[in-house]
């Protein structure tokens, strides 16, 4: 049975600012790379077979910091899971996007959950596939962790009102030709949730619009 981990990149200037990034490629800072860091620190309690990432360096340099630490040479990427993409969206703070795009005003060029779900799932699924009885670490970002959660486990409310902190890690595995979720937040992070570390969906506005109605 493949187990995949999927870890949550580290902070960005944006995410400090509380910028919507998306598809938008913004590297980490350094309290970021710390994140990173810390993460691969608890991870390296286990055996990893493989580190896979989101092409954009936020989640890229995160990936390679981890197998620094794990001790792994190699991080490949996979654009199927890069973040999802807001459209007209990104770069705005939230009283940017409330003057924008007011209430329920949709907004130019967003990508849908579904068609997030429609490019990760099967991808994650393959990767499994491709490395079975494998431990893989898959470092990419808050909105497609958000939607493999709904996806896999839509009737688990529980998830939905915790925090995806930037370096946190979440734990599933292939099992039936799809994912099961074993942990949100599993355990193995339970040191690595900092005083640093924010919630995605409050660096998001689009997201903390959304979060009600998913």
């Amino acid at each position: 049975m493949t187990s995949l981990y999927l870890v949550r990149h580290g902070e960005t200037d944006w995410n400090l600012d509380r910028r919507i990034q998306g598809s938008t490629d913004i590297p980490l800072n350094d309290t970021g790379r710390a994140q990173a860091a810390r993460t691969g620190r608890l991870l390296a309690s286990r055996r990893w077979d493989a580190i896979v990432s989101s092409p954009l360096s936020r989640a890229l340099e995160t990936g390679r910091i981890i197998a620094r630490e794990v001790g792994l040479d190699t991080v490949t990427t996979m654009d199927a899971i890069v973040e999802r993409h807001y459209g007209a969206a990104e770069g705005l703070a939230d009283h940017e996007l409330s003057r924008l795009f007011p209430g329920d005003t949709p907004v130019p060029g967003r990508e849908t959950r579904e068609q997030v779900a429609g490019r990760v799932i099967p991808a994650l699924v393959a990767l499994a596939e491709n490395h079975p009885g494998g431990n893989i670490v898959v470092t990419t970002h808050g909105g497609v962790i958000r939607t493999v959660l709904n996806a896999v486990a839509p009737d688990e409310n529980r998830h939905r009102g915790i925090p995806i902190t930037n370096g946190s890690v979440h734990s599933f595995r292939h099992t039936d030709g799809g994912l099961e979720l074993v942990a949100f937040d599993d355990p193995i992070d339970e040191e690595s949730v900092a005083e640093d570390s924010e919630d995605f969906v409050d660096q998001n506005a689009v997201e903390r619009r959304e979060i009600s109605g998913v």
